[in-house]
């Protein structure tokens, strides 16, 4: 058997146009009126696709859906410098989304912050470190 690889990442979404709207926002070119649309897909840098499918689209094939509740998946966006970390969570928040998580230092190197978007999905945005220059 031939390896299979990974090719989608998919989200099941309670409002299409309410999750478009955020993920806009951190920068996904998405297809124009697609707010509407049962299933949206966006082909990321490297070729893996980004999908966002709505409940009741999941529900036409699989009629046992059920929502869970909390988040098992999050996705992570590389911003290139702690403050752009800072900025894209002060944008996100003050636009309503939620503040999971303020920017702070972590103590694997990295500045992060997560926010939850309109699932209730954790995106966390980070960046690495600067170097300390202090001699």
């Amino acid at each position: 058997m031939k390896t299979p690889r990974l090719d989608l990442i998919g989200l099941v979404v309670a409002d299409m146009a309410a999750s478009l709207a955020f993920y806009r926002r951190l920068g996904l070119v998405l297809p124009e009126g697609a707010d509407g649309a049962p299933h949206v897909e966006a082909v990321l840098p490297g070729g893996l696709r980004l999908a966002w499918d709505t409940e009741e689209s999941v529900r036409s094939f699989d009629p046992s859906f059920r929502p869970t509740e909390g988040s098992r998946a999050e996705l992570a966006f590389r911003c290139d410098t702690a403050e752009e970390v800072d900025a894209a969570y002060a944008e996100l928040t003050e636009a309503g989304y939620e503040g999971h998580l303020k920017p702070w230092d972590a103590v694997w190197g990295q500045r992060y912050a997560v926010v939850r978007d309109p699932d209730g999905y954790g995106i966390s945005l980070f960046a690495d470190a600067a170097a300390d220059t202090r001699a």
